[in-house]
């Protein structure tokens, strides 16, 4: 039910008077998200909910910079 509405700017599953921030959060990394060309979704799962999220490894036929690995250890 709320997973249709979850990523909508402004929406709270629970009451607004009882929780802090503005509901933009969710949106903001949907957005973001999409901005790189990836998706965004959440789904129920048995212990409650679960954000999945995908980013494309090429972008408009550009694949991304390697990256030297941190090979340092604590």
């Amino acid at each position: 039910m709320h997973l249709e509405r979850i990523f909508d700017k402004f929406f709270r599953i629970t009451a607004a008077d009882r929780v802090t921030g503005t509901g933009l959060g969710l949106s903001i990394c949907k957005g973001i998200i999409e901005a790189h060309g990836g998706k965004l979704w959440a789904e129920n799962i048995p212990d409650g909910l679960a954000f999945n999220f995908t980013l494309p490894l090429i972008w408009e036929g550009v694949s991304p910079p390697i990256l030297p690995m941190d090979t340092e250890t604590e």
